[in-house]
């Protein structure tokens, strides 16, 4: 059957990645603005200060977005754009620039898919105690409230957080994106235990104040798991670890259960209440209720996986990969069958229409002598894991796909030496180059199938 009729073909990107800092339009200072000032944090010393200055050119991107005939833009909204000091008073100049940003998205036929948080805590909260303060989940709402109340006459669908794994993980836990601090295990698990508050309190407000009925969402991220064999015991091998909990707690963040399983399922996994228990804040009824608040759809982010089979002794191990296979420009392995059965399993444990949020490479790209942008690596990678998603979309409720990302832009720690995106940016001269796999990925929108 292949993919949906209404199928939603998309492309990601986020506030800080793209839009640039420098404008000064009454913004206030998020960690990443704070961040990238220490030496020896970002790779190069670059920072997001101009980036790809969207904020100021953001009319061109969207015809670019239509050129390419994208469905749907997925970007965020950067907090202290809106609330410079992350509560009290509201940036009118912000507001103007996202309400400005919707109504072109809409005149051009695309449809707005707002994330409220890719990781642009305000300092001015950082420094109040940041995602340790409970007080956040309020906060967070606050926040919410005035997305809602701006933009949900236009704007319909929304994901609350993205990727908490990643900047509770690498933000807190290994101290390599903002705010660049290890903290005890037991204050990341606090954390976290209020990312998902303020996930749920987000909810509430989005519903409480929308416009009119909204679609809402989460987008969390992890490592896929694939089985080696399509034999039962490497599938239950390989569903087992992909809800397990990390082996090393140092990197515990890392997995899908303890993120999913309260905002889907209402609880905590047993294996980390008990794994973990040490570590753990109080949690109550009234926290569980609002964490849970029901969602619409659920966004996953998806890179690649690991290879699981079932041991010999009846425990799941990892299959190591073949010498050579094929890696990407920033050294993730390529592993398309992951988004065959990531979704494939999490569909099968939530059941919540999915939404690949994010999915793609980073390449060595370059402009070459006939001023074109020719990267057959990304293409090959994006057909490869599209025939995947294609394949689970007769099994699963797959509603639509964003491309990471819309253009080259600061990879966050390695600044601007990773390009990811379907659009070339010239960061002196900001000149934008559509690159063969923008044209491919046009015409796999085009034709609503994997050529």
């Amino acid at each position: 059957m292949g993919f949906r009729s209404d199928f939603v073909w998309g492309a990601a990107t986020s506030s800080y990645q793209i839009e640039g800092s420098e404008n000064g339009s009454g913004k206030g200072e998020n960690i990443w603005d704070v961040f990238v000032r220490e030496p020896g944090r970002i790779y190069e010393g670059h920072t997001g200060l101009k980036a790809c200055d969207h904020y100021n050119r953001f009319r061109e991107d969207v015809k670019i977005m239509k050129e390419i005939g994208l469905k749907a833009y997925r970007f965020s909204i950067d907090w202290t754009r809106i609330i410079p000091e992350g509560t009290g008073a509201v940036n009118e100049e912000g507001i103007a620039f996202y309400s400005a940003l919707v109504d072109e998205l809409l005149e051009n036929g695309i449809e707005p898919y707002v994330t409220l948080y890719h990781w642009e805590l305000p300092y001015e909260l950082y420094k109040r105690g940041g995602w340790l303060n409970p007080q956040i989940a309020d906060w967070f709402g606050e926040y919410a409230k005035v997305v809602a109340e701006r933009f949900s006459d236009r704007v319909k669908y929304f994901f609350t957080i993205n990727e908490p794994q990643c900047f509770i993980g690498l933000g807190f836990l290994r101290a390599d994106h903002a705010p660049g601090i290890k903290a005890p295990y037991r204050d990341t698990f606090e954390m976290a235990h209020n990312v998902l508050r303020a996930h749920g309190k987000a909810v509430q407000m989005l519903r409480q104040y929308g416009k009119q009925p909204l679609v809402i969402g989460y987008a969390p991220t992890a490592s896929m798991c694939y089985p080696e064999s399509e034999k039962p015991e490497d599938i239950e091998a390989a569903r087992q670890v992909f809800f397990s909990m990390q082996e090393d707690d140092s990197n515990w963040t890392w997995n899908v259960a303890w993120w999913s399983d309260p905002v889907l399922l209402g609880k905590y996994p047993e294996e980390g209440l008990c794994r973990y228990e040490k570590y753990l804040p109080k949690i109550t009824d009234e926290d569980m209720k609002l964490i849970s608040e029901p969602i619409d759809i659920y966004g996953q982010n998806m890179y690649n996986g690991r290879c699981i089979r079932m041991g010999k002794e009846g425990k799941p191990e990892d299959v190591r990969r073949k010498e050579g296979s094929p890696r990407t420009a920033n050294d993730w392995p390529v592993t398309p069958e992951c988004i065959y059965w990531g979704p494939k399993f999490l569909y099968e444990r939530y059941k919540k229409p999915i939404y690949i949020t994010e999915n793609g490479t980073s390449c060595h790209d370059v402009v070459s002598l006939d001023g074109k942008v020719h990267d057959p690596a990304r293409i090959d990678f994006l057909a490869r894991y599209l025939k995947q998603l294609e394949k689970v979309s007769d099994e699963a409720d797959i509603r639509g796909y964003f491309q990471w990302s819309l253009m080259d832009n600061f990879e966050w720690t390695r600044g601007y030496g990773e390009r990811f995106g379907l659009v070339y940016v010239d960061y002196e001269s900001q000149k934008r180059i559509l690159k063969d796999s923008a044209y491919w990925y046009r015409d796999v929108i085009q034709a609503q199938t994997i050529m």
